[in-house]
């Protein structure tokens, strides 16, 4: 075969470009879809985890330890009690945590969740990289000052120094607000992908002087007038929940059996990590059932592929038998069909991961403004090589069946076929 055995199946597939061209375009979408799913859900797994980088322990009112992660990182659903102050105290305290830092929730601002809290916030949850960067602005300083992440900033339109007023409750329409207590913007934090992005942030302090005229969800009177230094002398009666950082990592597991006997008040203390197995044990049907229908995608069009090759085998007849009657023995027909089977495939692939490069590019602002999801990596990593490779052999098994059937058929039948 003159030019040699890969030459020979170019030249073959580009005589059929067309039929082969629409095998290859229904295979590399297919696959550009699955390679689509598999990064965004791991991009989506990775932001969950860099949510609590870091930190050691979550401690909150005694729970579920799954609902205890959804309402203190999340900020989804509603913590059914809090914790007292003194039992904070008592934690930030003992001699195995290095560090704590103290959220309440339960206000909000058009629907985004107001978590009040100390600046040490920034410092230890900055979305897995460490401290969080600002785009604009810094951290609170005054009581009466508020930190918005970014997705906030470019829904609302805000910007540093913008006056904003809470609502009492998380629902994204309340009639009940602290109108007579008006926060400023002091700063923008940089995007996360992670829940850091849709929060308002305010002081302990803050969240306490806008209830002082509340009482039972009702607000009685006018706000008193305090000056700055009464306003920061004011002290929480109870919090939502505590992120702990442990002098010692060794030192977590026996802060944790601390936290969950504590006399003094049911306390739940959750290891992030081992929670969020437990999340993903939740959510891990429908993750499934959206893997599995990509690569029945696949699957189909490794099908359509075959169809296609079988369907032209049968009007190749002839050529096969010519190329035995040359000296080509059956080996070399055997493997002519699988070299072209392989190339097609291969062909796909490298167009479905092109196309699926670009449909990541694309659907990347989409991704960020609709669900928070930040694609921080466009490129294949090892999970998608290993796709990849595998899709690579069941195109070669998918091959081997048009090529075993014209191994065994003989240069008597391929002679023999009628014009």
């Amino acid at each position: 075969m003159r030019g040699g055995l890969t030459g020979f199946a170019l030249r073959s597939l580009w005589n059929r470009r067309g039929s082969v061209l629409l095998s290859v375009l229904t295979l590399a979408i297919t696959v550009a879809l699955l390679l689509m799913v598999e990064r965004v859900r791991m991009e989506t797994r990775e932001g969950f985890l860099r949510s609590v980088s870091g930190v050691d322990l979550i401690v909150g009112a005694r729970g579920h330890p799954v609902q205890l992660l959804l309402y203190s990182v999340f900020r989804l659903g509603d913590a059914t009690n809090n914790l007292s102050w003194e039992s904070y105290q008592a934690l930030a305290e003992h001699p195995q945590v290095g560090w704590t830092v103290p959220i309440s929730l339960g206000d909000s601002h058009r629907g985004y969740r107001v978590v009040g809290t100390t600046a040490e916030y920034f410092a230890r949850l900055g979305g897995g990289d460490g401290a969080a960067e600002f785009s604009a602005g810094g951290a609170f300083g005054e009581t009466f000052e508020a930190v918005i992440g970014a997705e906030v900033a470019r829904r609302l339109n805000y910007s540093v120094g913008t006056a904003i007023e809470l609502a009492h409750g998380t629902g994204r329409i309340n009639l009940h607000n602290h109108d007579d207590r008006p926060f400023r913007v002091s700063g923008i934090l940089a995007p996360t992908g992670t829940p850091l992005d849709q929060g308002i942030y305010v002081s302990l302090q803050a969240i306490e002087a806008i209830h002082l005229n509340w009482r039972s969800g009702t607000r009685i009177g006018s706000a008193p007038d305090l000056d700055e230094a009464q306003l920061a002398a004011l002290q929480p009666r109870s919090i939502t929940a505590v992120f702990v950082g442990a002098q010692r990592r060794a030192a977590v597991f026996s802060l944790q059996r601390m936290v969950n006997g504590y006399r003094a008040e049911p306390l739940t203390g959750l290891l992030p990590g081992v929670t969020m197995q437990q999340l993903w044990q939740l959510t891990g049907g429908a993750e499934t059932a959206l893997r599995f229908a990509s690569y029945a995608l696949v699957g189909c069009a490794l099908m359509v592929l075959l169809s296609g090759l079988l369907s032209t085998l049968n009007e190749r007849r002839r050529e096969m038998a010519l190329l035995r009657a040359v000296g080509a023995g059956a080996r070399h027909v055997f493997a002519l069909l699988l070299v072209e089977a392989l190339l097609l495939v291969l062909l796909a692939l490298l167009l479905g991961l092109l196309l699926a490069i670009v449909g990541l590019l694309l659907a990347t602002p989409w991704l960020h403004a609709q669900f928070g999801i930040q694609l921080r990596e466009i490129w294949p990593g090892m999970t998608e090589m290993q796709v990849l490779l595998g899709l690579l052999l069941s195109g070669a098994l998918v091959g081997l069946i048009p090529a075993i059937t014209a191994y065994r058929r003989t240069l008597l039948d391929g002679l023999t076929v009628d014009r």
